[in-house]
């Protein structure tokens, strides 16, 4: 593969995971799972949707590759995949938090996406 075909790989690629986080229900659905593995029920007692926008949204994740999915019984619980996509939430909440707050106090981005993600 030549440089230019690489790099043109790596701009599609990171053009398609900014896609799949271009929606904030995404972004929380990722933030509630670096805290902890959690089922469908949990996901929606902390995020405001329906249980079929959660679906729809789950399953895009899980297809992108963000997140993998467990059964237990009859619920599957899910994690994050992908330790690149909380570094790139991380980085970008940091930032956002920094110029919201004024300051360099990272409170509200440590509790967006924690530095340590737990998988």
């Amino acid at each position: 593969m030549s440089r230019r075909e690489t790099e043109d790989l790596v701009f599609e690629s990171v053009a398609e995971l900014f896609s799949v986080l271009s929606t904030p229900i995404r972004l929380k659905i990722i933030s509630a799972v670096c805290h902890g593995e959690k089922n469908v029920s949990e996901l929606l007692a902390e995020i405001d949707t329906t249980q079929p926008n959660m679906s729809q949204h789950l399953s895009m994740l899980y297809r992108s590759g963000v997140l993998s999915k467990r059964r237990e019984g009859t619920q599957i619980y899910y994690k994050l995949q992908s330790e690149r996509v909380a570094s790139l939430c991380r980085a970008v909440c940091v930032q956002v938090a920094i110029e919201l707050e004024g300051e360099e106090d990272l409170t509200l981005a440590d509790r967006l996406v924690p530095a340590a993600v737990h998988r």
